[in-house]
């Protein structure tokens, strides 16, 4: 890294690596989305993809039984989450791998569970579902959280903000209509709640920062992805009752 001007992925990557997550989420909607999978000891091996650090590969492994595989694209990432690994003594059960989402290094028809918190969108909903329904085991499940619209009403700066951002916002409607289409059983759908956004993953991130504000004084580069960042933020609270992340499960059929 170059510590007089580091590159925004130098700045993404200083940001979130320390983070508990790096994306909007929390233990309560994860432990929600895991009750309309129970029993959870029929799942033998699952893989959560775009895993970050790791922070929900870790509670992954307190409800379900099996192995359990987190994959992300981030050498850093992968790193840290086998240090936790380790630390907690789970080596047998857990591990982190270097992997794309978009290229899977398992077998066909190998997982029980295909778990993804906030990394699906950056492959796309349908391309993603597409690709992973292969890889599941008949009557494997899916769950998976991407930022949706949650009414009729899309305002074009939202519109605009997510797709200079490289993404794409649909309705929860049209998103069931792709599982399903994908070859899923639709089970269940819920948006998170917004301290999963802001007390979760804004606040955290912002005092991230504030560090890197400090550490790399008078620096265009920080100043510009501190704002980008900050931006978003004010987005989301000006606008939340029009989207949110939401959890999508079906079942491989």
């Amino acid at each position: 890294m170059n510590n007089n001007q580091p590159s925004f992925f130098d700045l993404l990557l200083e940001a979130h690596i320390s983070l508990k997550r790096q994306g909007p989420g929390s233990a309560d909607s994860m432990r929600q989305a895991l009750g309309f999978l129970e029993p959870l000891d029929r799942f033998g091996k699952t893989a959560d993809l775009g895993c970050g650090t790791g922070g929900q590969t870790m509670l992954l492994a307190e409800y379900l039984p099996g192995t359990i595989v987190g994959l992300d694209m981030f050498p850093e990432f992968i790193e840290k989450l086998n240090q936790t690994v380790k630390t907690s003594g789970l080596e047998n059960r857990v591990k982190g791998i270097v992997g794309k989402m978009e290229e899977l290094p398992f077998q066909e028809n190998s997982l029980d569970l295909i778990w993804s918190e906030g990394a699906i969108d950056n492959i796309g909903f349908q391309e993603g579902l597409d690709h992973w329904h292969g890889f599941l085991k008949k009557d494997g499940y899916v769950a998976v959280t991407c930022p949706s619209w949650i009414t009729k009403d899309h305002p074009d700066v939202v519109e605009q903000f997510w797709s200079d951002a490289g993404s794409h916002l649909d309705s929860v409607e049209k998103n069931i209509n792709i599982m399903q289409d994908c070859g899923f059983e639709f089970i269940a759908a819920f948006v998170l709640p917004e301290e999963c956004w802001t007390e979760n993953y804004y606040d955290p991130r912002e005092k991230e920062i504030q560090k890197l504000i400090e550490k790399y004084k008078s620096c265009d580069s920080v100043k510009e992805y501190a704002e980008l960042n900050r931006q978003e933020v004010e987005l989301f609270l000006a606008y939340k009752q029009y989207y949110g992340y939401v959890f999508y499960i079906g079942r491989a059929i």
